[in-house]
């Protein structure tokens, strides 16, 4: 069963178009919140209050993979309630990939973490979806393999998130320059180098299976 035909997705995208809420405004909902989770992250660097830094890290975790699920359910509406749009494709993608930019910008600019870190995996993870969506336009399928799709990405931000919000502060730091690298630095290190991997799978099998139909 594909994930967006799990029953609590479908009784959701029911209740929403029931609502009134078409795809491309829950699209426009998971871009806000996507920037939200980015914003959160990023504020926990602007106070050195530790009860309030640990607030914006239960933010984090708990708004960061909100945005997925709207990301989802955009698409559920659309298919199962038969009212997609003319620029719903548009609507699906581009405030995804400002979504999934807004999260790991605003990871670099985390307490832990380094901005160039952020931008980098922010670059990668667009080369990602750049490489899947060529594929699709040169004639491979829709490729979405890992370990480093989007849903890895927010996994790995979330879980993160949610461990800085719950240990000590001591825990937090301690490697790179300075000593001033934390685990969020290197859960971006993480996402670069596997959205590397990711991207070099996606050509091979795209690759593949271009030339496995051009004979």
């Amino acid at each position: 069963m594909k994930i967006r035909d799990r029953p609590v997705f479908t009784k959701s995208a029911a209740a929403l178009a029931r609502a009134g809420l078409t795809p491309n405004t829950i699209s426009t909902i998971g871009l806000a919140v996507g920037i939200l989770g980015g914003l959160a992250l990023a504020s926990t660097v602007w106070t050195d209050n530790d009860a309030v830094r640990r607030v914006l890290w239960f933010v984090a975790a708990g708004v960061v993979p909100i945005r997925g699920v709207f990301n989802i359910l955009d698409g559920v509406v659309a298919v199962n309630e038969n009212i997609a749009s003319p620029v719903g494709e548009l609507y699906n993608e581009v405030p995804d990939r400002i979504s999934d930019m807004a999260m790991l910008i605003g990871a670099g600019y985390a307490v832990g973490a380094e901005p160039v870190l952020g931008f980098g995996a922010a670059v990668l993870a667009m080369f990602v979806a750049y490489v899947r969506a060529q594929a699709r336009v040169a004639g491979a399928a829709q490729d979405y393999c890992g370990p480093m799709a989007k849903p890895g990405r927010v996994l790995l931000i979330t879980l993160t998130a949610l461990w800085l919000a719950v240990t000590p502060a001591s825990w937090q730091l301690g490697w790179g320059p300075d000593k001033s690298w934390g685990l969020m630095a290197a859960t971006l290190l993480v996402i670069m180098i596997g959205c590397v991997i990711t991207a070099a799978r996606r050509l091979f099998r795209a690759s593949r299976h271009l030339r496995r139909h051009a004979q």
